[in-house]
């Protein structure tokens, strides 16, 4: 029943994360800092920030490297706490 529970999770899963890109072909998707870098040009065009980044990625492929590596780190992470609570559990 577990593996069979699993499958159908994990099955539901791809089916979500799938169907935007079904439903909407040729749509380019874009990140939140793109949103609210245009949404504050909209409202105050005279804006300047005020402060830089301290290191700008080289390019957008090592910004999704970085940006994967971190989220794999905090996946992990999360992983291995729930591991770890369930395993006290087990005890």
């Amino acid at each position: 029943m577990s593996a069979r529970l699993n499958l159908l999770l994990l099955g539901l899963a791809a089916l979500i994360v799938a169907a935007p890109l079904v439903l909407h072909p040729g749509t380019e998707y874009s990140g939140t800092d793109d949103a609210a870098r245009d949404a504050v040009a909209t409202v105050a065009p005279s804006y300047t920030p005020w402060a830089e980044p301290l290191w700008e990625p080289p390019g957008k492929e090592m910004e999704s490297l970085l940006f994967a590596v971190q989220a794999a780190i905090g996946a992990g992470l999360v992983g291995y706490a729930i591991g770890r609570r369930q395993g006290s559990r087990a005890k």
